[in-house]
């Protein structure tokens, strides 16, 4: 039985709610445990820390698993693994030369700016070898293979490695004596064991493509992939900015408000993002759906993929507004004891900016897969300029300040990048429409240009 783009995308969704939903209860619980054995200061300093890591990744790493996705799916399609496994390796071997940038960024961000975040200066030596052991986790590449062969089932058994590797050395972690460096240490040991698990799984699945041989062969990838430099540079520029929207307002926190403060910011943010994660696990999907639907479909089917997935995201969203409103205040106090309850005022703005993200879901695919990927550029610089601006005007109201900006950041990329993919969408259909009278008169289509 054939399915349909939105049956693929839900099922692919499945897979993926399954290990992460799975997942999510692991993370609640090895959440709880640090929340509660570290306490709101040194959870805060951990936040700071691990926040600072996943902004030094965002800069440094370039979302190689969109290139991948965008070009590869057509490889995948057409056969041709020696392509796709020229265009993976080329992946590869640019998130390395991220992470060996991104080491030096972590000397110059750790040892010359930590005073601004307050970081202990027993800490700074471990935030360092942290942020560094982060950097080598990327798995951007391998994870672009796995979506391009639509293969979501397997990646979610490497997945759960790091949830339940987590709730694991937290337990041991709680028996032997709590500490921030403990935490860190086990964090970072599991995400490279997730690291190499997930580059042995895309050679099992695809020995024929992912082969060292053809590393060296990284030039001819450009050649044979039209714009893929230009491609890579927009994607990692608008990536950059999309991790300045949900890394910077904590290190603004940690610098302008205090480090409990920062504390209490990341558990609000972590569980905003625990009830959205749906929005990441539909990007997934969708992405690589979209990818496939525009080398195999018609301008029809591609709008209508697009329609369905923002409506079920966006209903989504609503759902997770609610829930942050109703419960928002029993959930922290459940997960992180009676201070963290104080963070419920933090948590309803930053479900809003979540329920933005879910709205949006498959607004900056359909923008990739059609080669605009500038126009999610432009609404990843506005977003931010208005978070930003946000920042500047609110900060004096604290915390709360921060988080509504971040909603106002949210609310302004789902409306830039929304206008945006409507009329990508509106255009794809006039040009298939232009084009087909042209196509039907061709003896092959593969001579019309």
């Amino acid at each position: 039985m054939t399915k349909t783009p939105i049956g693929r995308i839900l099922q692919n969704t499945a897979w993926l709610l399954g290990g992460k939903g799975f997942g999510a209860i692991c993370g609640i619980a090895y959440l709880a445990i640090l929340t509660r054995t570290l306490g709101l200061k040194n959870f805060g300093h951990f936040a700071l820390i691990f926040g600072t890591a996943q902004a030094l990744i965002a800069i440094a790493g370039f979302q190689t698993w969109r290139v991948v996705v965008r070009y590869g799916s057509e490889h995948v399609h057409q056969k041709e693994w020696d392509k796709f496994g020229r265009l993976g390796l080329l992946c590869g071997l640019l998130d390395a030369v991220g992470a060996v940038i991104g080491c030096v960024l972590a000397a110059v961000v750790i040892y010359g700016f930590s005073h601004r975040l307050d970081l202990n200066p027993a800490y700074i030596d471990l935030a360092f070898y942290f942020c560094c052991a982060s950097l080598w986790a990327l798995v951007s590449a391998p994870t672009g293979i796995v979506r391009a062969l639509h293969r979501f089932d397997m990646a979610v058994y490497v997945e759960a490695v790091v949830p339940v590797g987590r709730l694991l050395a937290a337990l041991t972690i709680w028996g032997t004596g709590p500490s921030v460096g403990r935490f860190l240490f086990a964090w970072a040991a599991i995400d490279i064991l997730e690291a190499a698990l997930y580059w042995v799984m895309a050679r099992r699945l695809c020995p024929q493509a992912v082969r060292l041989s053809h590393l060296g062969q990284w030039r001819l990838a450009f050649a044979e992939n039209e714009g893929l430099g230009r491609f890579f540079m927009v994607t990692y520029a608008s990536a950059t900015l999309e991790a300045a929207m949900r890394n910077g307002p904590l290190l603004a926190v940690g610098a302008f408000v205090s480090t409990r403060a920062a504390g209490l910011y990341r558990l609000a943010a972590q569980l905003s993002q625990a009830l959205s994660k749906l929005s990441t696990l539909l990007t997934r999907a969708v992405y690589a759906e979209v990818a496939r639907v525009r080398v195999s479909s018609e301008a029809a089917e591609f709008r209508k993929l697009a329609v369905q997935t923002s409506l079920i995201a966006g209903l989504a969203g609503v759902v997770v507004i609610g829930i942050a409103a109703i419960a928002g205040k029993q959930l922290l106090a459940l997960i992180g004891g009676d201070d963290f309850e104080q963070g419920a005022a933090i948590l309803v703005p930053l479900a809003v900016a979540a329920s933005f993200d879910l709205a949006s879901v498959a607004f900056e695919p359909v923008l990739h897969s059609t080669g605009r990927a500038r126009h999610a550029l432009i609404a990843r610089l506005l977003a931010v300029s208005a978070l930003a601006a946000g920042i500047f005007a609110l900060q004096g109201f604290g915390t709360i300040g921060i988080a509504w900006a971040v909603s106002i950041g949210g609310a302004v990329s789902y409306l830039a990048m929304g206008v945006a993919a409507l009329r990508t969408l509106n255009r794809k259909g006039d040009e298939e429409a232009a084009r087909l009278p042209v196509e039907l008169l061709a003896d092959d289509p593969r001579e019309v240009t």
